[in-house]
């Protein structure tokens, strides 16, 4: 069957099912995170510059999520937006978001615990993106064919660069994202809770990671 036989695609449904998906990703990497620790410890270099790195990862990403809003601006399902950072990938929020996940993960000190949630991220993400695509392709027929064609679904080309002269904003949209971006920063607190729970004996640790 190809795309433009299907039924009208549940986009909600999808990002319901997705954001669950997230959810028990992240329970699960933080369950992990909570029996392993980071090479050196909790009070380590490595530990700390790892932190550090993930906190500048998820403030990178918290404002490259706001900048892709500003284009976007809830137009994805009326049409084909194709300027700014959707001139150089298909799925910049996207983007934007595997390097917040990392920044989450780095949170526990450890770059592997980092690349864990970029995976999970890719994999969840990855499911949504096939069936937006559907929809898209359902939708705009040979427009998007076009699109997809010349930009990358998410690596970048920056060579491919094309910008607008106005933007329309819509405020609500930005602050939404805004607003889902600094999520991200939930994951301090929860990363030092594990910590201390790890000095005090509370959580016992079976695995150093890198």
């Amino acid at each position: 069957m190809t795309a433009t036989d299907r039924p009208n695609l549940d986009l909600a449904t999808v990002q319901r099912i997705r954001k669950l998906a997230v959810l028990l990703a992240l329970v699960g990497l933080v369950g992990l995170a909570s029996v392993t620790q980071s090479i050196g410890g909790v009070d380590s270099d490595w530990h700390e510059h790892v932190e550090s790195v993930g906190l500048v990862a998820m403030v990178f990403s918290i404002v490259g999520r706001a900048w892709c809003s500003l284009y976007i601006g809830g137009r994805k399902k009326a049409e084909i937006v194709d300027r700014g950072p959707y001139s150089i990938t298909r799925n910049p929020l996207y983007v934007f978001s595997f390097i917040g996940a990392f920044g989450i993960g780095a949170q526990s000190g450890s770059v592997t615990i980092g690349l864990g949630f970029v995976l999970a991220a890719m994999a969840v993400f990855y499911m949504t993106v096939r069936r937006e695509e559907a929809f898209l392709e359902q939708e705009f027929g040979a427009v998007y064919a076009a699109y997809k064609a010349r930009t990358p679904r998410f690596w970048p080309r920056p060579s491919l660069w094309r910008d607008e002269e106005l933007l329309t904003i819509r405020p609500d949209l930005f602050l939404t994202t805004i607003r889902d971006g600094l999520m991200f920063l939930v994951a301090i607190p929860v990363f030092e809770l594990v910590d201390f729970g790890q000095m005090s004996g509370w959580l016992h640790v079976v695995a150093n990671l890198p």
